[in-house]
């Protein structure tokens, strides 16, 4: 067995300024640093995302059982075809996808042999409120780690049709984000790492940070996801919609090449005005009543403003969107 790598120094000052409660620094420190891994996935050249997302894809990963599995944020694993992890000293080990959901941003994957290492425990992000302190680490070219402070929880909308109903904001920013471990005082993860914002204290607000999804929405979907590789039930429908927020109503920015969206005519520029008879005002209310009409493979019936042509209606038959990733396995 490979002898365990002492923390870092910046590791070291990170939980001297964070005392991890009821438990000595060092050994505490130990034991969360083993649990975080590195994460490098390779993407095919045909892959939808290989262009925006990139073909090698690099972030974190944490050790969330004994037998191996690794909880990521989903964008670094989906549409790859090979993985593989790095352990905190360094090892590269195979690694095979277990489950990627959409809809919470989560991946998982399970090494190929067992990790040296004892697992994360699952904390309760429920509990964690603005101004408590936290401990941000990652392992993308070894270990690294930065004392944080959640600011905000709120309701985040994604441009790609995503809503995060209580996701977590935290100061200082990290540059390292994607799959890094969010640590509660006693040393439990309570966020995964998914994307850099200039607004983390409010809406509106010049405050850099990270969002990280709250473990909490991972809880409920743990055994659909180890048993199916994705939720069960019916999936959303999916249009291909990139859209962003201006005046009060939902500008298409772009479509996914090969969407519903762009199948039905959707151009960049389009300002949508309601969803069926639903209004939109934003990105939350455009999501929202897109996912009420129905599952995926239902018409959505879009109402647009488009300069030179007034308002125009324009059905869209949605899809799942695992249907339309260029996806190497199957969920």
């Amino acid at each position: 067995m490979a002898k365990r790598p002492r923390p870092s120094a910046v590791l070291v000052l990170a939980v001297l300024t964070l005392p991890l409660s009821g438990r000595a620094t060092a050994a505490a420190l130990d034991e969360v640093a083993e649990a975080i891994v590195g994460v490098r996935a390779e993407v095919p050249v045909e892959a939808r995302t290989a262009g925006t997302l990139g073909r090698e894809r690099r972030g974190s990963g944490i050790l969330i059982d004994d037998a191996g599995l690794v909880l990521t944020i989903g964008y670094l694993i989906f549409e790859a075809s090979a993985f593989d992890l790095r352990s905190p000293g360094g090892a590269r080990i195979p690694a095979d996808i277990v489950a990627y959901d959409h809809e919470s941003g989560f991946g998982l994957l399970r090494a190929s042999v067992p990790l040296d290492g004892k697992p994360l425990p699952l904390g309760d992000s429920d509990s964690v409120r603005p101004g408590d302190p936290l401990l941000v680490l990652a392992n993308v070219e070894g270990l690294a780690g930065l004392p944080a402070k959640l600011v905000d929880r709120r309701t985040y909308a994604g441009y790609w049709e995503y809503v995060l109903e209580d996701a977590l904001f935290t100061t200082p920013p990290f540059p390292l984000f994607g799959g890094a471990a969010l640590v509660d005082r006693d040393g439990r993860l309570v966020g995964v790492g998914s994307l850099a914002v200039d607004d983390a204290a409010g809406i509106g607000l010049p405050s850099p940070g990270n969002m990280f999804v709250p473990v909490n929405v991972l809880k409920p979907l743990l055994g659909d996801l180890l048993a199916f590789g994705r939720r069960s039930g019916p999936a959303r429908p999916w249009i291909g919609v990139y859209g962003h927020e201006a005046g009060g109503r939902v500008v298409v920015a772009g479509v996914a090449p090969g969407s519903p969206a762009a199948q039905a005519g959707v151009r960049a520029g389009d300002m949508i005005v309601a969803v069926g008879a639903t209004p939109v005002d934003g990105l939350v209310s455009f999501h929202r009543a897109l996912w009420a009409g129905g599952e995926a493979g239902t018409t959505v019936e879009l109402r647009v403003l488009r300069a030179g042509s007034g308002m125009l209606p324009l059905p869209v038959v949605s899809t799942d969107r695992l249907r339309w990733l260029r996806l190497r396995h199957s969920y």
